[in-house]
């Protein structure tokens, strides 16, 4: 019986992983492989199947436990939901600020910053802004913002691949070394297994290396070279509102106040993010974008109007991936020194005995986490590993999986915006681009080894 809800899990995965073949949405498999993990794993509880172990390492028995069996198969779930929940409150927070900003074209101030006719130059600016803007409001979302840019930038949709490219791989490394930067350092940051403070002092070496290095090389290659038709002399002011800067700053600002409302508080990053979204919203009620501004024109800078564009099905897409992965992860597969122990943990455990070197093992977590979601991985690592917070090995999962999804255009979120975005092809990307960020990656690692494992071995 146990192989049923492990062979959904691989259906479940391959579907998502074969969206664009398929054309499926990859939400739908993820919420059907999560309810008929769960579906299975209780109709096999109840009649005794199989056991189900909560997160204490407790494990139940229907037939054997009885009332006290069905409260813990109940506990486990609802805990996997709350843990679930507190992710998708905290990005519906995030989102809907950067859609306040966007309404009331806070990006456009970010556009008089690019000023230059070289190609190269603009490449490396384009490549500093996402880096920076993705370790603060997240990588998808300064993806958005970047091609979006570029769109008002370069007319020519050949060239405009190439940035656009080469923004994904700047974005994931920007992303990789802040608690806010990417949904999976957001994970082992609410899963309490990296401090803000220490991501941001072990991985941002590490993701600048990743992020210099591809720039570096791209620098050189021919879709960098001469100049390139910018409009510079465009009057600016004419396309931003009175609120544009204020909304800009403010926005980014609440979003930089989460990890600091978590360590004065000690409440989990998610009420941060409702207090950080009360904020804008307030201000956004009040602020008054146009001179002659009516009552007619409030709506289209409204927050109501902000919350219709965010994208509820990625928000759906994570409950689904994640529930699945919990459900994988409270089925009892087998035993390990005498203990019982759930699917993840057995995997972990047999993978740490063929390959003894964790540190491989994370850097191929980094590589599958191209070809499949690195969300579902870094849960799945979670569930794996018993490492206390902020040791090595959580600090090389968080840079692995999220520099490792630039390999591929799919393998990040970041990716499959600007794919979405631009029609950047799969195959064109994994011919032009994708050694760029494997270099990238490989180099980062090579760094981050280099001062936890020689310098400042522990």
């Amino acid at each position: 019986m146990e192989s049923i809800i492990i062979l959904i899990f691989i259906i479940g995965y391959l579907s998502i992983t074969l969206e664009h073949p398929l054309k499926l949405d990859k939400t739908v498999p993820a919420l059907i492989m999560a309810a008929l993990i769960w579906a299975v794993l209780a109709v096999g509880f109840y009649s005794g199947w199989f056991d189900v172990i909560n997160t204490e390492e407790q494990a139940f028995n229907f037939l054997k436990g009885g009332e006290h069996a069905e409260e813990g198969f109940n506990g486990t779930l609802l805990h996997h939901l709350g843990k679930t929940a507190e992710i998708l409150i905290f990005l519906i927070g995030a989102m809907t600020i950067v859609e306040i900003i966007d309404l009331h074209r806070g990006f456009e101030v970010l556009k008089g910053v690019v000023k230059t006719r070289s190609k190269r130059k603009l490449l490396w600016i384009i490549g500093i802004l996402a880096f920076i803007l993705s370790a603060i409001i997240d990588n998808l979302t300064a993806t958005i913002v970047l091609v979006t840019l570029l769109r008002k930038l370069i007319h020519k949709k050949g060239d405009r691949l190439w940035y656009a490219a080469m923004v994904v791989i700047a974005a994931n490394a920007g992303g990789a070394w802040s608690p806010i930067g990417d949904v999976t350092t957001t994970m082992l940051w609410i899963a309490n297994k990296v401090t803000a403070l220490g991501l941001i002092e072990f991985v941002v070496l590490p993701s600048i290396v990743c992020f210099v290095i591809p720039f570096f090389v791209a620098s050189y290659l021919k879709p960098f070279r001469g100049q390139i038709e910018v409009d510079a002399t465009e009057d600016m002011e004419a396309e931003r509102l009175l609120s544009s800067r204020t909304m800009l700053f403010l926005g980014l600002g609440m979003i930089v106040s989460v990890p600091v409302f978590k360590t004065l508080t000690h409440l989990p990053p998610y009420m941060g993010m409702m207090l950080a979204l009360g904020v804008v919203w307030l201000v956004s009620e009040y602020i008054h974008p146009e001179e002659d501004f009516s009552k007619e024109r409030r709506h289209l800078y409204s927050a109501h109007k902000a919350l219709s564009r965010i994208e509820i099905s990625s928000i759906l897409f994570f409950l689904g991936i994640l529930m699945a992965v919990a459900g994988l992860e409270s089925l009892v597969y087998g035993v390990v020194h005498g203990e019982e122990v759930g699917t993840l943990r057995y995997l972990a455990e047999v993978l740490q005995a063929a390959i003894p070197n964790q540190d491989i093992v994370v850097m191929l977590l980094g590589v599958l986490s191209a070809i499949i979601d690195n969300v579902p991985l870094v849960a799945a690592s979670i569930g794996m590993y018993e490492s206390p917070t902020d040791s090595v090995l959580w600090h090389f999962i968080a840079y692995s999986a999220g520099t490792g999804g630039s390999m591929l255009i799919i393998g990040s979120a970041a990716g499959v915006a600007a794919m979405g975005m631009e029609r950047i092809d799969f195959i064109w990307y994994l011919k032009k681009v994708a050694w760029l960020a494997f270099i990238g990656f490989a180099a980062g690692a090579a760094v981050f080894l280099l001062f936890e494992r020689v310098l400042f071995a522990h």
